[in-house]
């Protein structure tokens, strides 16, 4: 019988933490971070090994790793979210470049941290591959790699169909593009580390504790007050639930589902040695990875957005949303039609109304901000927490002039205006998805209405 909610697998399988106390009162600190997943952790975490004496806290309205650190599908890879030609457009071609280069590094700069502070998250750099199953994705795959060999560092590789299921033989593929720069992680594990770690250097994490509303020097909670002279945000598909903040960022939904262990014999037709993590080149895009226990995490949109953005918290997903998965896991893998669903879970990600992520600190109110991922932040939640301590203690650095750094958007729509935004974005895309996989061209209009809905 299929787990439905309850966080997500990675938890389940770790075991649900016992929860941290909670904010007793007011509090006076040098930094306040509201969120305790990899942005905010990842900041205690930098901020505490630059100036040990500072006196930081951590408060979360769950637990730590509650959001999507604990729940995404485990890619620690360079995705430059938004794409690098939003960069060239405003601050030059080598600003784009510096942008992919600090997420190549960033993604080595995990796996280091992780090994030397002892976080045991299943990691394995096997790589990135990409997929196409069908003559239209086939055609994207290659526009993308040609666009992907203009630039330096991107080290993308072009697979023809029998290279690419020599990798992983997914059922029908026509080719493939891998690059080396991400690793297969455990996405619990890799949060209950950093945090245990950033406990054990001296930050103070409370759990159980809402903010409701950040102000210059105040972090307002129902349990008291918390002043300290930087307030950082780090809330990502949260931040909606903030007073203030309910159009910065839309809370988009992602579900996946894990089969049970599956045996050698299906392993031997599947392959996947290397470990990569795998999605392909659909509009409604699919993406999975080779767990540490020989299962297949297969993620994908279920419903999208949620009216009013209300974010969903127990990690509940539709039953259509699992069959549809499970539909789409058995196309890709015939061998595993048969394996059951273990589990099914849903987490929101933050999406900005230019889906560019951004990381901000303004020195004249101390307030800071980070996120706006997009599902690319397992990777991005670090470099932006080296970069918000550099910009804390007023640092000149490298980090701190790549060109996402104080980048904002405008806010989203009001409703019903934003939802009917994603309603036509998805409703494009599904419809042109179902076209290809009969054999039909995507239309130039469909492309172009939802891309412009979008805001690309």
């Amino acid at each position: 019988m299929t787990v439905n909610g309850g966080v997500s697998y990675w938890w389940q399988h770790l075991g649900l933490p016992a929860q941290r106390p909670a904010l007793g009162g007011d509090l006076d600190v040098d930094v306040a971070i509201v969120g305790a997943g990899y942005t905010g952790l990842w900041t205690a975490y930098y901020l505490k090994r630059a100036q040990p004496d500072l006196r930081i806290a951590v408060l979360e309205r769950e637990f730590a790793g509650y959001g999507a650190s604990g729940r995404n599908g485990g890619w620690l890879t360079n995705s430059v979210t938004g794409g690098r030609e939003q960069y060239v457009k405003q601050h030059g071609r080598d600003a784009a470049i510096a942008q992919q280069r600090a997420l190549n590094a960033t993604v080595d700069e995990v796996i280091a941290v992780a090994a030397a502070e002892g976080i045991d998250a299943d990691i394995h750099k096997g790589g990135e591959l990409n997929v196409a199953l069908n003559a239209a994705q086939l055609a994207r795959l290659k526009s993308a790699d040609a666009d992907e060999q203009s630039w330096p560092d991107t080290d993308v590789e072009l697979l023809g169909a029998r290279e690419t299921a020599a990798r992983v033989n997914v059922h029908g593929v026509l080719g493939g593009v891998w690059h080396p720069h991400c690793a297969r992680v455990d996405p619990a594990k890799l949060v209950k580390g950093l945090a245990e770690t950033v406990e054990r250097l001296g930050v103070t994490i409370y759990e159980g504790t809402a903010v409701t509303e950040i102000r210059p020097g105040e972090a307002r909670t129902e349990r008291g007050t918390v002043r300290a002279a930087h307030v950082l945000r780090a809330t990502e598909g949260f931040t909606p639930d903030l007073r203030g903040e309910h159009r910065t960022w839309l809370p988009m939904n992602s579900s996946l589902i894990v089969t049970e262990p599956l045996a050698p014999a299906v392993w031997r037709e599947i392959g996947w040695n290397g470990r990569e993590t795998l999605g392909d080149f659909a509009h409604v895009y699919m993406y999975a990875q080779r767990t540490a226990d020989d299962r297949i995490a297969f993620g994908g949109r279920g419903v999208p957005y949620r009216y009013g953005s209300r974010v969903d918290r127990d990690g509940e997903t539709q039953q259509r949303t699992i069959e549809g998965l499970g539909t789409l896991l058995a196309r890709f893998f015939p061998a595993a039609a048969d394996a059951s669903i273990d589990h099914a879970w849903a987490g929101v990600l933050g999406v900005p109304r230019d889906w560019a992520a951004t990381v901000g600190h303004d020195p004249a109110t101390g307030l800071g901000w980070a996120g706006g991922y997009v599902g690319t932040g397992v990777t991005a939640t670090n470099l932006a927490g080296r970069t918000l301590s550099d910009l804390v203690l007023g640092r000149d650095t490298e980090l701190t002039k790549l060109p996402w750094v104080g980048h904002r958007a405008r806010k989203w729509e009001v409703e019903p205006l934003r939802w009917l935004a994603v309603q036509a974005i998805y409703t494009a895309y599904h419809a042109a998805d179902r076209g290809e996989q009969r054999g039909r061209a995507t239309t130039s209009p469909i492309a172009r209405v939802a891309d412009l809905v979008a805001g690309r």
